[in-house]
């Protein structure tokens, strides 16, 4: 998977977890970084902070599902806004669960879980 977050403290912690839960992590730092990053790896999954510089994950997950290559990626995003961007992302049939933060290395990991495990086109919401 690839974990896109410009927060350093939030990705060391979170790649850390999940590495211990056995998935294989790959950062980056902003949408820029994490667009090339996914195109390098081709990941199962894409966890991605909803603000970041360079390019937000609303726009890394528009450019990921308008690509052919890209579009059955899953996506899962971490937001602090929590709801108010549903509608921006109604569209967007790979980005599959909304994660707000603060949250629990738990909660992800069993929503990568859950969402590895069964695509059904809807999204989930995560308090």
């Amino acid at each position: 998977m690839v974990l896109v977050d410009d927060e350093p403290h939030i990705t060391h912690m979170v790649a850390r977890k999940l590495t211990q839960n056995g998935f294989t992590v790959h950062t980056a730092m902003d949408g820029q970084q994490g667009l090339a990053k996914i195109l390098e790896v081709m990941p199962d999954l894409v966890v991605t902070d909803l603000q970041m510089p360079y390019m937000s994950g609303i726009e890394l997950a528009t450019r990921l599902f308008n690509s052919q290559k890209t579009t059955n990626i899953p996506v899962i995003m971490l937001t602090a806004r929590g709801f108010a961007i549903e509608s921006q992302i109604q569209e967007l049939d790979n980005v599959k669960s909304l994660l707000s933060k603060p949250f629990g290395t738990k909660a992800l990991v069993d929503l990568i879980g859950k969402t590895l495990s069964e695509d059904n086109g809807e999204m989930e919401r995560c308090a």
